[in-house]
Order: C-alpha cells, then structure tokens, then sequence
C-alpha cells in the first residue's frame, strides 16, 4: 500500500510540477479543468447518480471552465489587460467564502445530508468551479507563489497528522472523521505558523503586517480543516471509504483536493481585494 502511494504520489509531481511552472497559463487553465473535471465525476458518485450522469456532469464541468477560459481570458491572466478581478470573478469567491465560513459549519453541526438531483449539482458547483478559478487566477503572480499557498495547506495536514499521532486526545469531530483530533489541529495552526514565519523571514514574503498575518495563516488552518471535515462527512454519509480510485493509494481527486476547495477561494478572495487596495 505504501509503495503504491508513493508512486503515485511521484507520478503526480512528475506531471504537475513541470506543468505548473512550464505550461502557458492558457494550457494551465485547461489542465486543471481535466482534474476539476474529474472531481465532479467523483461528486456525481455522492449524489448516487448512475455512470452515464457521472460522466456527464464531469465533462460539463470541465467545458463550462475550459469555456471560461476562453471567453475571459483577462480574467484567466492570459494575454495583456486587467480583468482578474472582474464582477463575476469576485462574486463567485464571495458565494464560495459565504459557503465555507458561513454555510459549512452549520452543514457539520447538524449532518445535513448532501442534497440529490440539481440543488447537489449546484453545490457541487460551488465547491468546484471557485478552485479551478483559484488555480488559475493564483499562478498569475508567479507558479512560485502558487506553489507556496499550496504548501500551506499540505502543512497543516502534515502537521495535523503526526501531532495528532503523538498527542491526540480528545476527538475533533467522532461522528464525521474519528481520526482527528484536536491536539492535531492545534498542531496544524502551530505548523502553518511556523511555515509563514519562514516564508517571511526566509524570501521577504510580507503582504500584510505580522500580527494580521498571523491571524490570516490560522484562518486558513481552520477553514482548510473545515474543508476536510466536509468531504469526509460526505463520504461517510454515502457509505464510501474513497471518493474513487483513480489515484491507487490516494483514493480520488476530491480526496487529494478537499481542503483546497475550501482555502483557495478564501484566499484568492482575499489576494484579489489587497491587490485591488494596494492598486
């Protein structure tokens, strides 16, 4: 099991790195509509939907972004123009922001179950279409600083995994995911931090003062472990372990993803707005 996890893994980074600070942002943006495509098969797979319905609504997907793309190219950062942070560009952040700090928390209190037909669809949308947006619009200042935001929340999972070995305690959340615990989130918040103060100190990363800063990176843990907490909620409720299995060892797309569609939204949010302040 290890093993095949950690082929998998390098097979991954063989394809996405490379990709990440080689391909043109227009070849960017379609790439990862195939992933965010694929996410969406998986999603059809929690509202129970038949195989057909599943590839349909991941093939339409993955056109609606790739069509996106192409028709808003400013907006994807491709070509000259300033159009990141168009209208409907910032009110599809705002839906998804509204979703995770406001609607999520609420959805694990109370084990709402995941709605079929077209009201999951839509919520399926609200999860996905904003990540692929994030991906996109975040590789504009540099696959270097995507990277980086990536990093932050593999940090806290990381650091969540082995306080949580070493410490865990008292359980996060039993009835969704037994595994977390709180001493591991409190070592993710404590991971996060230490990996922003490196960034600060170590390439002069400083976009906004250090308490506030701070303050951000935790915010991020916490809505990065929302996001977690989410999916895993939904897969418990549909009786899977995994979202899929195309990636052996890893499970699916929506597994490896999860806490990213939480964060990214939230922080190319927020990105999007100081640029807009600073302009």
């Amino acid at each position: 099991m290890l093993r095949t996890r950690v082929i998998t893994a390098l097979a991954l980074l063989a394809l996405v790195l490379p990709s990440l600070f080689l391909l043109p942002q227009a070849y960017w943006a379609m790439l990862v509509a195939i992933f965010i495509g694929i996410g969406a098969w998986e999603w059809g797979g929690l509202l129970k939907m038949t195989e057909a319905g599943r590839r349909l609504l991941g093939a339409v997907l993955a056109i609606i972004c790739a069509a996106v793309s192409l028709l808003e190219p400013a907006a994807m950062g491709i070509g000259a123009g300033a159009g990141l942070a168009a209208p409907w560009v910032l009110a599809a952040y705002g839906v998804a922001a509204v979703f995770w700090c406001a609607v999520v928390p609420l959805w694990l209190r109370a084990k709402w179950a995941l709605p079929h037909g077209l009201p999951g669809i839509v919520v399926g949308a609200v999860v996905l279409f904003p990540t692929w947006l994030a991906l996109v619009q975040l590789r504009v200042s540099g696959p270097g600083i995507l990277l980086a935001i990536l990093a932050v929340v593999w940090m806290a999972d990381i650091a969540a995994y082995f306080s949580g070995k070493a410490f865990g305690r008292h359980k996060l959340a039993p009835a969704i995911s037994p595994g977390k615990t709180w001493e591991g989130a409190i070592g993710a918040g404590l991971g996060v931090v230490l990996y922003g103060l490196a960034l600060r100190l170590g390439f002069s990363f400083a976009p906004v003062g250090l308490p506030l800063w701070i303050v951000c990176l935790l915010a991020v843990t916490a809505i990065s472990i929302v996001g977690d907490l989410y999916e895993s909620m939904l897969k418990r409720q549909a009786g899977i372990k995994d979202s899929s299995n195309v990636l052996p060892g890893h499970g699916g797309v929506l597994d490896r993803i999860d806490s990213l569609t939480s964060t990214l939204p939230v922080v190319a949010l927020l990105w999007l707005l100081l640029s807009r302040g600073q302009g």
